[in-house]
């Protein structure tokens, strides 16, 4: 466990904690972080997304493992949703992005990284098919309900053209469609995406610690509740309903480490992004970003 979280861990969350610390001394300002996050999520992110679903084996998915923790996303996000607006009384943004949290987590920038370390590229299947899920899926998800949320007066035409732009959105799509069409991914691009792909993490996530580093860590009920559902509601909900469905051995190991991981950073930037309340996303993001590091080396 010791070696796990020294060797594999700690030295990723180091870009997090170093950013955080960083931004607390005022070394970056929160304009050099949002200027890094915009350069890593508008080009770098692209090649990162776009060789991992174009070239990703879908046919050697356990369909079931990753049905089954897709169900538990939807209805813990269901769930979490209901709690922040009616126990809460958040805004409708606020609550939506609340229950992302909890099931959105870091699993392409922080934890997929973590397991090629620890397992490599082949042992790590099961962390990149959620991964791919996440990616296709419920991050698309999330960026269009998003923005139709907080432009519901818009309608949806303005939305799609928006997100038809989208650089992200648009690197999914072509991947998808890659790896659909059984074309081989040219050298050069691959080279290409590599080279540009490999920069993402550490700089989203030293961007990040930069960002959050001006959030108030106050642990608020709303604060409590939510850490504490993303970090052991939504691994047992996945940990029971794998056993329930008799997923078993490398598949049901690896979901239970996804689902403890901590909250991706797509939810507190897009409350950034579309100027909702923030303080208590980024700081359900601080907390499980924090509190998740002996959880992780313990599952792994």
């Amino acid at each position: 466990m010791l070696t796990v979280l020294t060797h594999d861990i700690l030295p990723v969350f180091a870009l997090l904690a170093l950013g955080f610390a960083l931004g607390r001394r005022q070394i970056f300002t929160r304009q050099d972080a949002a200027s890094a996050n915009r350069i890593a999520l508008m080009v770098l992110q692209p090649g990162l997304i776009f060789p991992l679903i174009a070239t990703v084996p879908f046919a050697d998915f356990d369909l079931r493992a990753l049905l089954t923790y897709g169900a538990c996303e939807a209805a813990a996000f269901a769930a979490c949703y209901a709690l922040a607006r009616r126990l809460f009384r958040c805004a409708a943004l606020e609550a939506w992005l609340l229950a992302m949290t909890v099931i959105f987590v870091n699993s392409l920038l922080y934890i997929r990284p973590i397991s090629l370390l620890i397992y490599g590229e082949s042992g790590a299947l099961p962390v990149t098919a959620v991964v791919a899920w996440d990616t296709a899926i419920a991050f698309a998800f999330f960026i269009i309900s998003s923005d139709l949320i907080a432009r519901p007066s818009a309608g949806p035409l303005p939305a799609l053209k928006r997100l038809s732009v989208n650089p992200t959105l648009i690197s999914i799509v072509l991947g998808i469609a890659v790896n659909l069409s059984g074309l081989p991914l040219p050298e050069p691009i691959r080279t290409a995406c590599d080279f540009a792909g490999a920069g993402t993490a550490p700089l989203v996530l030293f961007a990040l610690g930069l960002l959050l580093s001006g959030q108030s860590l106050k642990p608020s009920p709303v604060v409590v509740s939510f850490a504490a559902l993303k970090l052991f509601g939504f691994p047992l909900l996945v940990t029971l309903a794998l056993w329930l469905m008799g997923v078993a051995g490398q598949w049901q190991a690896q979901f239970t480490l996804l689902a403890a991981g901590p909250s991706g950073a797509m939810a507190f930037a897009l409350a950034l992004l579309h100027g909702t309340r923030t303080d208590r996303i980024a700081a359900v993001t601080i907390w499980t970003s924090a509190l998740s590091l002996l959880s992780l080396a313990a599952l792994a």
